[in-house]
């Protein structure tokens, strides 16, 4: 090969250096895109007699430098993160209204049962009836808030994750194609890579990776097969598969994710859990960890709230002399029948004790012939029935509910019950009249002027369902038989009479429900009259008695109301704590992987101006030699003239 062709060879490699070098320049701001090399390689000798000459050098390709493992390290590093961060973001919307000690729900349960403790020290006071029903009012009406606050969080993380899933499908779309792009242009190539479609890619599936968590299988060296959750395809070559938002057949008020395999039409539930990584992983796992745990637990308080206090509020009496009704209106379990049931069977369920009650929902299903409600929360079956000896309508009662179930289901059907969900939304006020809160006991016993023993007796317990005296009740101790004898006011005594009973302080006896105890130590002929309080609007018996809810152990017997709200406010913030000190942790790992990655693909200023002046000396060292070349052959054709 002559001088010129050598040193043209020259040129020529040195100019693709300056091209890459300039194209890595112009592309150092791009995001994804992978720092490119010129391979150069000798073009080999010609043998002579004198041995081998070099007939200069081509080049081979441009390849980019580029790290499998460090760009699989950073696509699970960024997924995490994304988790993560959107995990930390949604927990902490929950945590600001539930710590808010102005407006959150603490302050108003404490103002509502100061306002309780106010009608016991003043009952017979309008202003502090009036006040107790304003702080009911607004008690109630920050239950409702909070749950309408849950509700809007619910219908934007649905909302939420249909665009996620729309953006995922946008993604997969776009790596199908570029698998199709990359595998034509490498074939119509010669089987050189187009680098920066493959750079595309990677960008396409690192976005992708943000919203999901994805696993990229390479298949056959240059395609990307993408995979989802327990396996579902995204990518399959040029197929791409989409994943779908989806009304839950379980729950229609939540979206899942659905999808679809290959060669079906089918759409396909994600089972929970499967669906990792990226935002909608943070999505799914906020809904399920925090928002409807929480959900629950505020709406369990106002049941517990609700209901407590209205049983005791009807154990007393108002200012009219009329035996207390509810205060508070309560909200309803809720029940779906999966989507995909078969049969006609309905279920019902009611709440049945407050006390019982979890903030977990609960499966009802046929599992090997039997009935068997789960509680969701552990997996634990709560209640069971064998499907061959049940007669309906059938019940099953746990955990402070119950439910009924009007005929057999069908061994794939399945029921959805949530006993506290949305409860805090029907909790409201029903009372409007200060006269109507029941803040007095309903009877007393009074012990006759003349009596001259020193004996006792009080009104000591209530028992729900209790009715009104007919009339005043007289008791008189016969000494003879060491027991009181009940006489009506016409003084006839009442048959059957009432059946004492023994107790460390004296004798109790019960009457339409009410218990009294006789206690000291009575003479022959004491009497007492037991009637009804109406009239006694000073009386604070009953109102003593509501006020003794706020500190009693009324939830799973170990938690006071102050306890139950109190405990859902440390786990959610300690949950927040932790969401965001990992999301912190994630973030300074993903950092590290990114800068060892970019170490190694990243376009570095100093380096490409290295190469760039070494491609410019190049070039004009090989400039020079075509100049000799050019000499040579002019001192040649001068000899020959």
């Amino acid at each position: 090969m002559s001088l010129f062709n050598i040193g043209l060879s020259g040129l020529n490699v040195a100019q693709n250096g300056l091209t890459t070098v300039g194209h890595n320049f112009s592309n150092a701001a791009t995001a994804g895109y992978t720092r490119q090399n010129t391979i150069i390689a000798s073009a080999g000798g010609n043998y002579t007699g004198s041995g081998f000459y070099g007939q200069g050098s081509n080049t081979v390709t441009v390849q980019r430098v580029y790290d499998s493992f460090l760009t699989g390290q950073l696509r699970g590093a960024t997924s995490a993160s994304a988790e993560l961060a959107t995990y930390a973001d949604q927990i902490s919307q929950i945590d600001n209204l539930l710590a808010d000690q102005k407006g959150g729900l603490a302050p108003l349960m404490q103002k509502f049962f100061a306002a309780v403790q106010t009608v016991s020290n003043t009952p017979a006071d309008t202003a502090a009836r009036q006040g107790l029903l304003s702080a009911a009012q607004a008690l109630a009406g920050q239950m409702k808030s909070s749950s309408d606050y849950f509700k809007q969080l619910q219908d934007g993380l649905n909302t939420q994750i249909k665009s996620s899933v729309t953006q995922v499908n946008d993604y997969t779309k776009q790596i199908a194609n570029l698998n199709g792009e990359i595998a034509r242009m490498t074939a119509a190539s010669g089987g050189q890579a187009p680098n920066d479609l493959l750079d595309q890619r990677d960008q396409a599936v690192a976005k992708l990776t943000e919203l999901v968590g994805a696993k990229v299988v390479v298949q056959d060296g240059n395609t990307y097969n993408v995979f989802v959750g327990n396996g579902q395809p995204l990518v399959m070559g040029t197929d791409a598969y989409e994943l779908k938002a989806v009304a839950s057949a379980s729950d229609p008020s939540r979206t899942v994710i659905g999808y679809t395999i290959p060669g079906s039409d089918v759409t396909y539930e994600a089972e929970e859990g499967s669906i990792t990584g990226g935002s909608i992983g943070g999505f799914l796992r906020f809904r399920s960890e925090s928002l409807e745990p929480a959900q629950n637990a505020i709406g369990r308080l106002s049941l517990a709230i609700g209901q407590k206090f209205n049983d005791q509020h009807k154990l007393g009496i108002d200012l009219n002399g009329a035996i207390g009704t509810d205060m508070f209106a309560l909200g309803k379990a809720q029940v779906f029948a999966n989507a995909g049931n078969t049969s006609g069977a309905l279920v019902n369920a009611t709440i049945r004790n407050t006390s019982d009650l979890t903030t977990s929902d609960y499966t009802l299903k046929v599992t090997n012939g039997i009935y068997t409600l789960t509680r969701k929360s552990d997996n634990a079956v709560v209640a069971t029935q064998p499907l061959g000896t049940a007669t309906y309508p059938m019940t099953l009662e746990a955990d402070g509910f119950q439910i009924s179930l009007n005929s057999a289901m069908n061994a794939s059907d399945s029921f959805e019950i949530q006993p506290t969900r949305n409860a805090a939304a029907g909790f409201d006020t029903l009372i409007t009249d200060p006269a109507k809160i029941a803040a007095a006991s309903p009877s007393r016993a009074d012990a006759a002027t003349n009596n001259a023993g020193t004996g006792t007796a009080k009104l000591t317990n209530v028992a729900a369902g209790f009715t009104l005296l007919a009339g005043p009740i007289t008791a008189r101790y016969d000494s003879a038989t060491s027991a009181y004898v009940f006489s009506d006011a016409a003084g006839t005594p009442l048959a059957p009479q009432p059946a004492p009973t023994p107790t460390a302080s004296g004798v109790d006896y019960t009457l339409n429900g009410m218990t009294f105890s006789f206690g000291g130590t009575p003479k022959n002929g004491d009497t007492f009259t037991l009637s009804n309080n109406a009239g006694s609007v000073s009386d604070n018996g009953n109102a003593l008695a509501l006020a003794k809810l706020q500190t009693a152990k009324t939830i799973n017997g170990t938690s006071s109301f102050n306890d139950a709200y109190a405990t859902l406010v440390n786990d959610v913030g300690s949950k927040t704590k932790s969401a965001l000190i990992a999301s912190n942790s994630q973030d300074s790992i993903t950092t590290q992987v990114y800068n060892a990655q970019q170490s190694v693909s990243g376009v570095n200023m100093d380096e490409e101006t290295v190469n760039l002046l070494k491609f410019q000396q190049l070039y004009q060292a090989n400039a020079k030699v075509i100049q000799a070349a050019s000499t040579v052959f002019d001192t040649l054709i001068g000899i020959g003239r």
